[in-house]
């Protein structure tokens, strides 16, 4: 792993924060804005916890469920949600700024896992040619011959603690509705 990488990978979390104040420091959500972003922040959740019922991290390749569709659902799930947010917020610079941490953070970060998989898993290159690395396949790939079949696992979801995610979109959207009501009734700008 390169010193950028490694850079990438340490900064992501506390990034991710810094953007999370930024983004209630200056989000400006209505009632239909908030209800808009359920149609990305909810398929994006689904996603995330749907992916986290068949990854076995570092274990074997995943190459069913969602992962017959796009080789990294839960960064795409993740994507759906943050956009819903950033939506959500009504201020465009907040949405470009978003792209631009996701481009910069995420392109590194899942470039940097594919080395990972192509060197502990020597049917990834196959797997890479059949099934897209973001954007989904409209119907599941095929699974090679040495992919185990896999079901989705509630004890593999909550191994992973993927309901963090839904109750961290509930406490977000409580603090927006608060702020909304705050700048209503205080006048905060």
């Amino acid at each position: 792993m390169s010193k950028g990488e490694r850079l990438v990978r340490r900064i992501r979390v506390p990034l991710g924060f810094v953007f999370a104040a930024v983004f209630l420091w200056r989000a400006r959500p209505s009632l239909m804005s908030l209800a808009l972003s359920l149609l990305l922040v909810i398929p994006g959740l689904w996603l995330r916890g749907y992916a986290a019922g068949y990854v076995k991290k570092n274990a074997e390749l995943t190459q069913t469920g969602p992962y017959a569709y796009t080789r990294n659902p839960l960064y795409l799930g993740s994507i759906l949600a943050a956009f819903g947010f950033a939506f959500a917020s009504r201020q465009w610079y907040l949405i470009v700024l978003l792209a631009v941490l996701f481009l910069v953070i995420y392109g590194p970060v899942i470039l940097s896992e594919e080395r990972f998989l192509r060197g502990h898993f020597p049917d990834f290159d196959a797997y890479a040619a059949r099934v897209p690395r973001l954007l989904p396949r409209l119907t599941a790939a095929p699974t090679g011959q040495s992919a185990p079949a896999a079901a989705f696992s509630p004890e593999r979801y909550r191994k992973h603690r993927e309901y963090n995610s839904v109750m961290g979109a509930a406490a977000l959207y409580a603090t927006l509705l608060l702020l909304m009501w705050a700048r209503i009734h205080f006048g905060a700008r």
